[in-house]
């Protein structure tokens, strides 16, 4: 699931919809473990019964992962616990939501929040830590020698460090057909040569259909200008801009492709119009799962890197059942449930630590999504979007150059 990163709306939400019961209450169901033996001790002294306010932004299959992928083990594991699953939208709106929701509650002075986890996306941080409404949960957690990735960090210049914990990653990677492609471009030096070689050949979609090409525009103009660090992590200087007229000209000068869309690119690559082209490793997967795409395709990361995005998983500060709050966080951000939810069931990269997820997952899962791209490649060379406003910046001149 692709976050589009945006100037956020406020979202007026139904205090009613919040109510328990408006969501979907799961019922204990068989087991698949994901706790570690000592939580479940812990998890076993709470007071029960209990419901749990789960409220999650992004399109359908969000909500149906609680409900049907980990809610039900989640209530197996700890009787006398009810998930009431809240889906509030996709995109960043739903992320708005969640965040006009609680920012209410406070404002109210209310000591209790009916809101226990959210997940939410990375373009909201900023206004949810700036006014207070995240707890710092992660050094309480039983994953924290887990969270380890740049983006859990930092999001799009807000320090996050402490309050979050990726629930899974989008990537970003370059898609292509070997028979097509017979060396390939290990780097953007590479792959500049490799498309001037091979005009039409490499297909992006701009910056405005799609965040597959707004990636790989804001990582060459990253690499070309060696500012990768100061326009992921700041602070903002304007300064930075004045190199991108110039880079910007060179990289519309490359005789590449300019596809329609993210599923355009997958398209006019499926359909032998391009070789090559910039993609989101879950729809490429997706497709190929469905048969939508040559099984033969592959993809990579080029170094120094490409972005991806996360969908966090947080806990509000007055959470009505912060105890187990944080324990139905430990367990959606267990290396078990990272490997047979995230991983095999949904196509997505870890949110952990990948090296302590993978020797969990099936052969098949690894097969899946390891073998292009493995989890060192992520380490190395997954990379964080700009700061909004540098991102913002930086469409506006690739528009104007």
């Amino acid at each position: 699931m692709k976050a589009v990163l945006k100037p956020v709306v406020p979202v007026i939400l139904s205090i009613a919809l919040f109510a328990t019961g408006c969501g979907t209450q799961t019922q204990p169901a068989s087991s698949a473990s994901g706790e570690k033996p000592d939580q479940t001790a812990q998890a076993s002294k709470l007071p029960t019964p209990v419901t749990l306010n789960i409220a999650t932004a992004g399109d359908t299959n969000m909500a149906e992962l609680q409900e049907k992928a980990v809610g039900k083990d989640f209530s197996d594991k700890n009787p006398g616990v009810s998930l009431n699953i809240i889906g509030t939208g996709p995109g960043d709106a739903g992320s708005q939501t969640l965040y006009t929701k609680l920012k209410a509650q406070k404002d109210a002075g209310k000591t209790e929040w009916d809101i226990d986890v959210a997940v939410v996306h990375q373009s909201i941080m900023e206004a949810m830590i700036k006014d207070g409404l995240l707890e710092k949960f992660v050094p309480l957690s039983a994953n924290k020698s887990y969270v380890t990735s740049a983006d859990s960090k930092n999001s799009l210049g807000t320090n996050v460090d402490g309050y979050v914990i990726p629930m899974f990653h989008s990537q970003v990677a370059i898609a292509y057909n070997p028979d097509k492609v017979k060396n390939f471009p290990a780097d953007f030096t590479s792959l500049v040569d490799w498309i001037k070689a091979n005009p039409k050949r490499f297909g992006y979609n701009g910056v405005k259909n799609g965040m597959s090409g707004v990636a790989f525009v804001d990582a060459y103009t990253a690499w070309k200008t060696g500012d990768y660090k100061q326009l992921s992590a700041g602070p903002y200087d304007p300064k930075a801009e004045e190199k991108w007229p110039a880079v910007i000209k060179e990289l519309k000068a490359l005789p590449v492709t300019i596809t329609n869309g993210n599923n355009g690119t997958l398209d006019m690559l499926n359909r032998g119009e391009i070789d090559m082209g910039a993609v989101w490793v879950d729809m490429f997967t997706l497709w190929q799962n469905e048969g939508r795409m040559n099984p033969n395709f592959k993809e990579k990361l080029i170094g120094p890197g490409l972005p991806g995005q996360p969908m966090y998983v947080v806990v509000p500060k007055n959470a009505k059942n912060k105890d187990w709050a944080i324990k139905y966080a430990d367990y959606l951000t267990s290396p078990d449930v990272q490997a047979k939810v995230i991983v095999e069931r949904n196509g997505w990269y870890p949110g952990i630590d990948a090296n302590a997820v993978l020797g969990k997952v099936s052969e098949q899962g690894k097969k899946k999504l390891f073998t292009d791209i493995t989890a060192a490649d992520l380490s190395a060379k997954s990379q964080s979007f700009p700061l909004a406003k540098y991102m913002s910046d930086l469409n506006t001149a690739y528009e104007k150059n």
